[in-house]
C-alpha cells in the first residue's frame, strides 16, 4: 500500500473515532512502528492532526483549542439546560452566598435562578459579564462583580487582579465549567490565565460543583486546574465511562445525572 493511501485510511479513521494509535496502525497496514510515526509525523506537519503520546488525535483535540462564545452557546444545548435545570436543586436555601464560574452551562443556570431565589437572600458573586448582566436587575440577589481585563471569547475577567480579588471569598458554594474531565489530567482549561482563575475559584468556596456534559468526559487540554479531589459534585447529562468513573469515585465526588 502506498503511503498516500495511509494517509487518506487514517484520516477516515481519526474522523470516526477521534484518535488512533501508533500499535493499532502498525498492526492494520502490517508495517513498523517507525513507519507508523514517520506518517502521523508528515501528516501533522500538513495539519491533518496533531500527535499524542502513543498515537494522534484529531485537529478539534488541539490542547489550546477553544470554541467562540457564539459556537459554545449553540452547542449541547438541551444537555447543558438540563444540567443547569438540576444544579438548581444544589443551591442553597437561604442567606448564602454562591460563586457562579463563566461558561455557558453556568450562565443557563444564572438565568434560570432569577426565578428559583425568590426571597432567598443569596449573594452571588462572578467575574463573568454575561452571568453579571442576567442577574444585575434581580431584586432578589445581592451581585459581587470580580474585576480584572476581559477575554473576549470567554467574556470574563481574568489575570492576578481576578486571581487576587477571589482569593478574598470563601463562599458557601461554587458553580464551575470545564474545558477537559479526564481520569488522570483531572480538570483542564486551553488558557493559563483562565486557569489561574479557576483555581482561584475553586480554593474560595466551601464547596464545588462541577456542571460539564458528556463532550468533556476524557478530555484533557493544555491546563490542568484542579483535581477530582477538589471538586464535591458533577453534575452531567451522561454516566461517564468505566475509567473515569472509578476515578470519580475514588475521590469522593457525588455524581449527578440530569
Amino acid at each position: 500500500m502506498f503511503a498516500e493511501e495511509r494517509h487518506r485510511l487514517i484520516v477516515e479513521q481519526l474522523e470516526a473515532d477521534g484518535k488512533v494509535t501508533v500499535a493499532q496502525l502498525a498492526q492494520r497496514f502490517d508495517i513498523t512502528r517507525e513507519t507508523v510515526r514517520r506518517d502521523l509525523a508528515l501528516m501533522e506537519s500538513e495539519n491533518y492532526l496533531r500527535r499524542v503520546h502513543g498515537g494522534a488525535v484529531t485537529i478539534t483535540e488541539a490542547s489550546t483549542r477553544e470554541e467562540s462564545y457564539v459556537v459554545r452557546t449553540a452547542i449541547h444545548s438541551e444537555s447543558k439546560a438540563r444540567i443547569a435545570q438540576r444544579a438548581l436543586s444544589l443551591l442553597p436555601v437561604s442567606d448564602a452566598s454562591v460563586i457562579i464560574d463563566a461558561g455557558t452551562t453556568t450562565e443557563i443556570l444564572a438565568e434560570r435562578m432569577l426565578k428559583s431565589t425568590a426571597g432567598t437572600g443569596l449573594v452571588v458573586i462572578t467575574h463573568a459579564l454575561p452571568i453579571a448582566a442576567a442577574l444585575v436587575h434581580s431584586p432578589d440577589i445581592a451581585l459581587e462583580l470580580i474585576g480584572g481585563r476581559v477575554r473576549g471569547i470567554t467574556g470574563a475577567s481574568s489575570g492576578a487582579r481576578t486571581v487576587q480579588e477571589y482569593s478574598q471569598y470563601r463562599a458557601d458554594i461554587a458553580f464551575i465549567g470545564t474545558n477537559g474531565l479526564h481520569a488522570g489530567f483531572g480538570l483542564s482549561t486551553p488558557d493559563p490565565l483562565e486557569a489561574a482563575v479557576k483555581r482561584a475559584l475553586v480554593a474560595s468556596a466551601r464547596r464545588v460543583v462541577l456542571l460539564a456534559d458528556g463532550s468533556k468526559f476524557d478530555q484533557e487540554t493544555l491546563v490542568c486546574f484542579a483535581r477530582f479531589e477538589d471538586i464535591d459534585t458533577l453534575v452531567t447529562d451522561q454516566q461517564p465511562g468505566e475509567e473515569l468513573a472509578a476515578a470519580l469515585e475514588a475521590a469522593d465526588v457525588e455524581v449527578v445525572i440530569a
